[in-house]
């Protein structure tokens, strides 16, 4: 992967073939601790990020009052298949997100320091993440899950010594998975979800899992502020049954408010689900 500029309609392979040949290049940074320097696509990626992620909806930034603070952790790391980011699927059978995928993060505890620490802490806790090896390089604000009523910190992080992860608790975490941005690029893998109340919102299928809601949201902007989004089909209207009984449930919740997406050249901050 390059500098975080349109490039076009790259192949998939370019997204990792790129991303290769600019570490190759020596351009940078020492790792904090020892481990794998954070590569060049990722320095560039979190100067793109700045202090925000524009997911994208038809409204500006908003929240309600109480919403509960949460983080979680966007954690980039590289592998035989180039660049990926590490996500976990919630068990089926969860009062919250059930069976839904998302990045490892939850609410946060008052022992915990900043929201990077609670994305760390939420992270071994699921994952079995090792912190350590764990290098934080961005913390962006806050986003508002209308439906949950959570106000969630994305926390950006360099995975420079990965070790084995997995779920932990089976009753919380089914699967966990290094998804390839390669992958989550690829048109072939996005579909435009349709939302019950009338509306679509970008999905992907990988790895076996329908990524969905604020999770397929930031990895939608993230894509997009990386360069590596490619042309898809965003005309064609999906309706996934397992994911509109999810939706609906959601919006049956006393915090819930439907916040709908517009057209997907629009940005803004808050997100639906």
């Amino acid at each position: 992967m390059s500098d975080p500029a349109p490039s076009g309609d790259p192949s998939s392979q370019d997204v990792s073939q790129d991303a290769h040949s600019a570490s190759a290049g020596g351009d940078t940074r020492p790792a904090s601790g020892g481990g794998a320097p954070v590569p060049p696509w990722l320095t560039a990626l979190t100067a793109a990020v700045g202090d925000g992620i524009p997911v994208q909806t038809r409204h500006a930034r908003q929240t309600r009052p109480g919403g509960r603070a949460a983080a979680v952790l966007i954690l980039f790391g590289e592998s035989p298949d180039g660049p990926d980011v590490l996500l976990l699927q919630r068990a089926a059978d969860m009062r919250d997100h059930a069976g839904q995928p998302a990045f490892p993060g939850g609410g946060a505890d008052e022992t915990d320091a900043s929201r990077a620490a609670t994305a760390l802490r939420e992270a071994e806790e699921e994952v079995g993440l090792d912190p350590a090896g764990v290098e934080v390089l961005a913390t962006a604000s806050p986003l508002y899950l209308a439906a949950s009523h959570f106000l969630v910190t994305p926390v950006l992080a360099w995975w420079r010594t990965p070790t084995a992860v997995d779920a932990v608790d089976p009753a919380e975490t089914s699967s966990v998975a290094r998804v390839p941005v390669a992958e989550l690029a690829d048109p072939a893998n996005r579909i435009l979800l349709w939302h019950p109340s009338g509306f679509g919102s970008p999905a992907f299928r990988v790895r076996g899992m329908t990524v969905w809601g604020f999770t397929a949201g930031v990895l939608d902007a993230l894509l997009r502020l990386g360069g590596w989004e490619r042309p898809w089909d965003t005309g064609t209207r999906v309706d996934v049954p397992e994911i509109t009984v999810a939706i609906s449930a959601a919006m049956a919740l006393p915090h819930a408010v439907v916040e709908p997406r517009g057209p997907l050249d629009e940005a803004g901050g808050t997100v639906g689900r």
